[in-house]
């Protein structure tokens, strides 16, 4: 009987095994790697998108600088709707006058230079906006990566304290040991299965919001290998502060400055109002011609005041230009050494883990064999915990301060309009 048992359960695993070698394999979802979720947050993100429109908005306020001031028409009629003679049209005098402001001390130019430097800004802007967004990503990138590996770390810790509870269980049961190893495992157990929930929280969590980044749900793994990789290839290439994007936004409101002063000194050369028209003597019924030429007097308002501010503008421009370029030097070199600390730990995170690993397996196999205490077994579970943590840490460490230090050194964009 047990024959004819075993030989229908070898049948049935056998049709079970050809079926699944004859049925197709399911697609495995692709990768999502650190580049595509750049791209699609590119794309995407509303941050791009409301710079693209100050782009815009920057090139039509070029349009508006560039336009010259409206002429005007006018009519008026004298003598009219009066007494006596005058009550009537009849010595009515009508004239019609054409005016056209003529602009001078170059304000035309000076608006357009401002214009001008305020499209490279909203250009510069745009540049901005999207290497902020590349860093964002990366770092929510850097953030899910890791809590998928912290969950499998959790799991892997849970699946380690479910059989420590076993074989503390069957000792205790064979008399070995005292049942306060079965409650320490028992404890042991139950925080692993706390940390497994909360990790999966925060992978769910980071995942959703690395989606919603990107404008596109996330269903296929991410990429671990890339996680994994620290260190680069060759020399590093040393960007100079004067070629970020921080100072490049710094000199760009240096000129807008300048062109500001520029601006409020072409306001001082007072602006003349041409005109030429026709009048209409309806008494004689004769026409004459009107010629006149208009020009405003800088009694109260001689532009000294406007100057001023824009040169006072100027020097706070030019001061905020140099922090910018102390920051980014700052800032640079503490990424750099953030950088390089974490890369030291992630070195020497690969023989901790071995050895931390080593020792929690030689310590659960003495364990089952009654060699080792319960204590050191724990002991041997924490140090390994802690050191697979800790490598985790520092690669994100690494990775973090590598996407800060890329954020910091790119480089300004050569847009036209900018003079060095």
């Amino acid at each position: 009987m047990h024959r004819i048992i075993a030989v229908a359960l070898a049948a049935a695993a056998c049709a079970g095994t050809a079926q699944a070698q004859t049925s197709p394999p399911a697609p495995a979802p692709d990768v999502t790697t650190l580049d595509e979720a750049l791209t699609q947050a590119g794309a995407a993100s509303p941050s791009t998108e409301a710079a693209g429109a100050g782009v815009r908005a920057a090139e039509a306020g070029r349009t508006v600088a560039g336009l010259r001031p409206n002429p005007s028409l006018s009519a008026e009629s004298e003598n009219v709707v009066g007494t006596g003679p005058y009550r009537g049209f009849n010595e009515a005098e009508t004239t019609v006058t054409f005016e056209m402001p003529i602009e001078l001390g170059g304000k035309r130019g000076a608006r357009i230079g401002v214009a001008d430097a305020r499209t490279y800004r909203a250009r510069l802007d745009a540049a901005i906006a999207l290497a902020d967004v590349r860093l964002q990503v990366t770092q929510l990138y850097i953030e899910t990566v890791a809590a998928e590996r912290r969950l499998a770390i959790a799991q892997d810790r849970l699946r380690i304290a479910d059989e420590a509870l076993r074989v503390a269980r069957d000792r205790v049961t064979v008399g070995d040991v005292s049942p306060i190893d079965e409650q320490r495992a028992a404890v042991q157990q139950v925080n692993a299965q706390a940390e497994v929930e909360r990790a999966e929280r925060a992978a769910r969590v980071s995942r959703q919001n690395l989606g919603l980044l990107i404008g596109a749900s996330i269903i296929g793994p991410l990429d671990q290998s890339w996680f994994d990789r620290a260190g680069g290839y060759g020399p590093e290439v040393m960007v100079r502060a004067e070629e970020t994007l921080a100072f490049a936004a710094a000199r760009a409101d240096l000129r807008i400055a300048d062109a500001n002063v520029r601006l409020a000194r072409s306001q001082r050369v007072p602006d003349l109002t041409v005109s030429a028209g026709a009048r209409k003597i309806s008494a004689t019924n004769d026409t004459a011609a009107v010629i006149g030429v208009s020009v405003p007097l800088p009694f109260f308002n001689n532009g000294r005041a406007s100057i001023a501010q824009a040169s006072a503008e100027r020097d706070q421009a030019d001061a905020r230009q140099r922090v910018a370029k102390l920051d980014a030097e700052q800032e640079i070199a503490n990424a750099r050494r953030d950088r390089d600390n974490a890369l030291a730990s992630v070195r020497a995170s690969g023989p901790a883990l071995t050895a931390a690993t080593e020792a929690a397996r030689i310590a659960r196999v003495g364990y089952g064999q009654g060699k080792f205490d319960q204590l050191i077994l724990l002991e041997a579970e924490r140090t390994l915990a802690e050191t697979r943590s800790a490598a985790v840490d520092a690669l994100v460490a690494y990775h973090d301060a590598e996407a800060r230090l890329t954020r910091l050194t790119a480089p300004a964009p050569q847009l036209s309009g900018e003079t060095k």
